[in-house]
């Protein structure tokens, strides 16, 4: 008994090898779709923590003036206005309503979403430096707080 072909002049061989690329690409494309309906979180988690090479390179931004213990320990008291913009740079605020403290502020915001926040301020009485204090300053060089990342 043969089999008759349906499609008369189409070769028997090349209708099931067609059959055959569909069926092959129905199960893959089904496996495809099952992958995607998984409850597994680790494209959720890669969208949310991505890698440290997949990320673009953002930079340390630093606004401010940087103060030092350094700089610190090199007012005195009675010290003028000019000498203690000399040894701290110009003050950021200036209060227009109380011209007797001046006020440093440092913020760094860091590439990976921190900040940091410093705040220093110095007080004078007829022009002479009475106080100053602020926020703990670090120590000379402050690589903890300056703007710098590590070479990849």
């Amino acid at each position: 008994m043969s089999t008759k072909n349906p499609c008369p002049g189409e070769d028997p061989q090349a209708s099931r090898q067609s059959w055959l690329r569909c069926s092959l690409i129905a199960m893959a494309s089904a496996v495809l779709l099952v992958g995607c309906a998984s409850k597994d979180n680790r494209l959720t988690n890669l969208r949310e923590n991505p890698p440290n090479w997949l990320t673009p390179f953002r930079i340390d931004i630093g606004q401010g003036n940087y103060i030092t213990e350094s700089m610190v320990g090199q007012l005195k008291k009675g010290m003028s206005r000019e000498q203690v913009r000399g040894v701290l740079g110009t003050p950021l605020l200036i209060d227009p309503f109380r011209n007797d403290r001046w006020d440093y502020v440092f913020k760094l915001r860091r590439g990976d979403g921190r900040q940091d926040r410093r705040r220093f301020f110095v007080q004078f009485k007829e022009d002479a430096l009475e106080s100053w204090g602020g926020d703990p300053l670090p120590r000379e060089g402050g690589e903890e707080l300056l703007p710098s990342r590590p070479a990849r």
